[in-house]
Order: structure tokens, then sequence, then C-alpha cells
């Protein structure tokens, strides 16, 4: 009984209250009033997305797990395993044979080749055998893995049927199999950067190297070797062990795009840490350090092939070599276009 008193009195006051309001004037809002209100609220912020590409469309590696009803199973698995380890077996004390400088393939194509542009093996099998402006002719897979043994890994080359050359094209041809002839898939190969208005600064880079990169390649760039000699956790980025001056991350471009997606650790191509400027100083910081030199006399037949930042002259235009490895690139590019 004394809630339901409670109760009518404060119906009573709510009622008498909006009585009151009305004989005093006081204008009630109506609920057109309201929505107006509602509408003029502040929009929350949506978070501008900072990734390279979309993801929903980038290649993904075939399902490792299925790989066991391949009828070649067992070169597919040696072969990730050589990509992943290529020390342990082909390194300075590599197990099967030492030719090799104590990198892993891996240490530039990312999680034995399967990372969205981190330089991944997704569009070997559909692009190979195909002509290449470097050496002028046609080259097969073999031609493009020994290609990276001599320089990335500035040792030598393997022989076309061996045990650990047929592996690794077996994985490769794996990790390509949905890929349809002359494709490239999307997020294959290394991130194009956009070009800057200036040179890419080794002094700026250096700045860049010291606050991101020094805590895992060291100081002197030497990174973290394994204990038990078998390779690096973290590779060295010049000197001796780094990959000699005629691989591919040897130019401005390959080495600013790949860190780009890829670096500092915990960077991805959907979270990049580096802005443009930083990945282009301190590509330039660290090819501008000593790393072992090597001849191939017969590369680049026709010069006019030759990328607008290969580092080494002669080339078939007027720009300097320096302004070829450094940049601005874009003069280089417009000239090359005319």
């Amino acid at each position: 009984m004394v809630g339901l008193l409670a109760l009518a009195t404060a119906l009573v006051g709510v009622v008498g209250g909006v009585v009151f309001m009305s004989y005093s004037g006081i204008q009630l809002p109506s609920l057109t009033e309201q929505q107006n209100a509602e509408v003029n609220l502040p929009v929350p912020e949506v978070p501008v997305s900072k990734a390279l590409a979309d993801p929903a469309q980038m290649w993904h590696s075939p399902d490792w797990a299925l790989v066991d009803s391949e009828p070649n199973a067992k070169d597919i698995k040696y072969g990730k395993e050589l990509i992943a380890n290529t020390a342990a077996y082909l390194g300075p004390n590599g197990k099967v044979k030492k030719i090799s400088n104590g990198l892993n393939c891996q240490n530039c194509h990312l999680q034995a080749g399967t990372v969205p542009l981190g330089n991944n093996y997704s569009a070997v099998a559909s692009t190979y055998p195909k002509v290449r402006g470097r050496s002028g002719k046609s080259e097969d897979v073999v031609a493009r893995i020994n290609g990276c043994f001599q320089r990335s890994l500035n040792g030598d080359a393997l022989p076309a049927d061996s045990k650990e050359m047929v592996a690794m094209v077996a994985y490769m041809n794996w990790l390509g199999q949905d890929v349809a002839k002359g494709e490239k898939p999307a997020g294959a190969g290394i991130y194009e950067l956009p070009l800057l208005d200036r040179a890419a600064d080794p002094i700026k880079g250096k700045s860049v190297y010291d606050r991101q990169c020094q805590s895992c390649h060291g100081p002197d760039g030497q990174g973290l070797a394994k204990q038990d000699g078998s390779g690096y956790t973290y590779p060295p980025l010049w000197g001796e062990h780094s990959y000699n001056q005629k691989a591919g991350l040897f130019r401005m471009s390959r080495f600013a795009g790949y860190v780009k997606a890829n670096m500092p650790f915990g960077a991805t191509y959907e979270n990049p840490i580096l802005s443009d400027e930083d990945s282009w100083d301190v590509a330039a910081y660290v090819n501008s350090l000593d790393r072992p030199d090597r001849s191939f006399p017969n590369d680049w037949p026709d010069i006019s092939k030759k990328p607008m930042d290969h580092p080494f002259g002669p080339y078939s235009d007027s720009f300097t070599e320096t302004q070829h490895k450094f940049g601005p690139f874009k003069p280089i590019q417009e000239a090359k276009s005319k």
C-alpha cells in the first residue's frame, strides 16, 4: 500500500511539472528538435588505414597442411627447409655444401617466401621462364635461384640436377600452383615506394638506422649470429657476410620498398612503421656502406634496359652514377619515358 502511494505521488509530481512549465511559457522540445540535436552531435573520427594494399586482394600461400597429398611432397618440404635454413645446409658450415655467405633465403624472402609484399615467391612459377634485361636472355627458375646464390648469398651456383635445386624449384612451384601462367598476383615481390623529389640521404638514414634498426642488426650492422654457427638470427646488412653489390637489394628502390612494408621488426604492409622518407634514407645509408663486390661482365648487354636506380654505369642517358644510385629518380624516370 505504501508503495502504491509513493508511485502515485511521483506521477502527480511529473504531471504537475509539465503543466507548470506549459503555463509558465517554457517551450518543451519536440521530437524533431531532439532528433536535430542528435544529428549535430560530434561524429567520431574513423581511423585512417595505413595499409599499403588491400588485404582482401592479397595472395596467400596454399595450405601447408595439405602438402603431404602431393606426389613430390618430400621434395617440397625439403625445398622449404632449404629456403628457411639455407646456411645450415649450404652456408660456410653447411652440412651439404659450403657455397654461400651464411644468410638464409628467407632473410630476404620472408617466412620462406610466403609474406605478401615480403619478396614472396607467388609469381615465380607463373612468370618463369622469361627474358630478363640483366642477362639479355631467357632464364628459367633454376637460373633465377642461382642468381640469388651468386649475388644475395655471395656464393656459388648449384647444379641444376642437384637434390637441393630440385627441391627448391618444387617448393616454389607448389607455392604458385593457383596462379595462372603469366599472372603476377597482388602482393607479389616488393612494394613500389613512391619516388622522392630529392635524393635519398645516407646521413638522415643513419639516424633512422640508429633509432629503428640497430637493436636487431647491431650498431655495426653485422646482425646477430647463431651460437652454433648455422646462420643468423638477424642478418648482417653490410660487410663481408652480407649481399654483394650486384644483388637486387643493392638497388635503392628495392631496399626502400622492402623495408617500408616489412621493417623494423613488427612492421607489415598492413601496418607500416617507417615513413616513405625514412625508408628511402635508411636504404641510402645501408647501401652506402662496404660490402662484397663481384664482377658479372655479361650483365646488361643492352644498357638501355638498366633500371633507373641501377647503381653502376655505363648508362644510355646523361645522368651521373651518383644520381642513378641515390636519386632524385623522377628526372631519370621522365627521361626514360620520352
